[in-house]
C-alpha cells in the first residue's frame, strides 16, 4: 500500500470495502471496472472459494484478463518456506493454489520473498506497466473543466472536424471560383527567348531570337510539378521551363529557313521563358489552388522564393504523370484468361 501511495495511486483492495447492499462478487467486479491496473499478490494462500469452486482472487484475476484491464502478478519466490500458519492447511487448497500459481506464471508477474522486497518490485514494475500502457487515471473534482470550458471544447472540436473535412476535400477538388480560370487541357501561349552559335564558328556569332508556342495548362503543370514535392525556387522552375520549350520546339527550329540560312549549321542554346510569361504561369498555378509559397525557415541570406504543392496540386500532378496501363496489353491479358477458363 506505501508503495503505491507513493506512486500517487490510490489503491483499492478488496479488504478495504465494507458490506454493502450488493452482492460480494458485483462489488467486486465494480471496483476493477473503475481501476486503471490490477495488482494480483500471491502468499501462501488460495483464498475464500465463491460459488463457482474457485476463490474469489483467481475469480477476480479472471475478470481482470477479460475486460482487458492491464495486469501483473506478484508470485512468493519461495511458497514452501512461508510460516504454516499463513499457508494452506488442507491439500485441496494447496493443489488449487499451484495450479493457479501456474496459471499466473504464464503471464507478465515478478517475484518477491520479504515484505520489503514486494514493496521495491511492485514500485519499479508499476511504474513500468504505466509506461507501456498509460491510462486516464483519476483528478481532482476542482481541477475538472467548468461547463464553460467543456461546451469551449465541444466547439473547438467540432471546428477540428470541420478542417478535417475541408482538408480532405482539399486534396482532391479545386478551389471554390477557379470554375471561369484557364485550366487543364485549354492552351497557353508561351513566348520564349533562344540563341544560335554556328558550331564551326570560334567568333562570337551569337544571334538572340524569340518566338511562341501553345501548351496546355495540364502539360506545363505536369512538367514543373515534380520539382515542387519538397519545394522549388522561381530559377529551378523558369530553368525547367526553359528546357520544356526548347523539347517542344527543338525539331521545328532546326528546320526553320530564317535559323539555317542565316548561319548555317547552328546550335541551339539558352532557352528562357520570357519573366512576363513566367509570372502569369505561377499566379495561374497559385489561383488554381495547384502550388502555394513554400513556409519553410531558411537562413536571411536566403531571398529567393520558393514553390510548393498544395495536397490539390499533388493529387492533379499523380493523375498527370502516373503511367496507365496498356489497354492493348491489357485487352490481350483478359483474351488470354478467357482463353485459359475455356481450356
Amino acid at each position: 500500500m506505501h508503495a503505491l501511495l507513493e506512486l500517487d495511486c490510490i489503491p483499492s483492495g478488496m479488504e478495504l470495502f465494507p458490506a454493502a447492499n450488493e452482492t460480494q462478487w458485483d462489488l467486486i467486479k465494480r471496483v476493477i471496472d473503475d481501476c486503471d491496473y490490477y495488482l494480483l499478490i500471491l502468499g501462501g494462500r488460495y483464498g475464500s472459494i465463491g460459488p463457482e469452486g474457485i476463490s474469489y482472487t483467481e475469480m477476480e484475476y479472471n475478470y481482470a484478463l477479460s475486460v482487458g484491464k492491464p495486469t501483473i502478478a506478484f508470485l512468493h519466490k519461495s511458497p514452501g518456506k512461508i510460516e504454516s500458519d499463513r499457508c494452506e492447511q488442507l491439500e485441496e487448497g494447496r493443489r488449487k493454489l499451484k495450479a493457479f500459481r501456474e496459471i499466473v506464471e504464464t503471464k507478465l508477474c515478478k517475484h518477491w520473498v520479504s515484505a520489503d522486497e514486494l514493496g521495491s518490485v511492485v514500485s519499479r514494475s508499476l511504474v513500468q506497466l504505466i509506461k507501456r500502457e498509460p491510462e486516464i487515471g483519476w483528478v481532482r473534482a476542482n481541477e475538472l473543466a467548468d461547463r464553460d470550458a467543456t461546451v469551449e471544447l465541444l466547439k473547438l472540436r467540432r471546428q477540428v472536424d470541420e478542417l478535417k473535412k475541408e482538408l480532405a476535400t482539399a486534396r482532391t477538388s479545386a478551389p471554390k471560383g477557379t470554375e471561369n480560370l484557364a485550366q487543364g487541357e485549354d492552351n497557353h501561349l508561351i513566348q520564349y527567348t533562344f540563341r544560335t552559335k554556328s558550331r564551326y564558328s570560334y567568333l562570337d556569332d551569337s544571334t538572340n531570337w524569340e518566338d511562341s508556342f501553345q501548351a496546355s495548362w495540364n502539360d506545363i503543370f505536369s512538367c514543373i510539378s515534380p520539382l515542387m514535392i519538397h519545394e522549388a525556387s522561381n530559377p529551378q522552375i523558369e530553368s525547367t521551363l526553359g528546357s520544356f520549350s526548347k523539347e517542344r520546339n527543338i525539331d521545328q527550329l532546326r528546320e526553320d529557313g530564317r535559323i539555317r540560312n542565316q548561319i548555317g549549321n547552328v546550335g541551339l542554346l539558352d532557352f528562357k521563358i520570357k519573366p512576363d510569361n513566367f509570372q502569369t504561369i505561377i499566379v495561374q498555378m497559385r489561383a488554381l489552388g495547384l502550388i502555394t509559397k513554400s513556409e519553410k525557415t531558411r537562413s536571411v541570406k536566403d531571398t529567393e522564393t520558393y514553390w510548393t504543392l498544395t495536397p490539390y496540386g499533388d493529387n492533379i500532378m499523380t493523375r498527370l504523370r502516373a503511367i496507365r496501363r496498356d489497354h492493348k496489353e491489357e485487352s490481350e491479358v483478359d483474351i488470354k484468361k478467357e482463353n485459359d477458363d475455356a481450356i
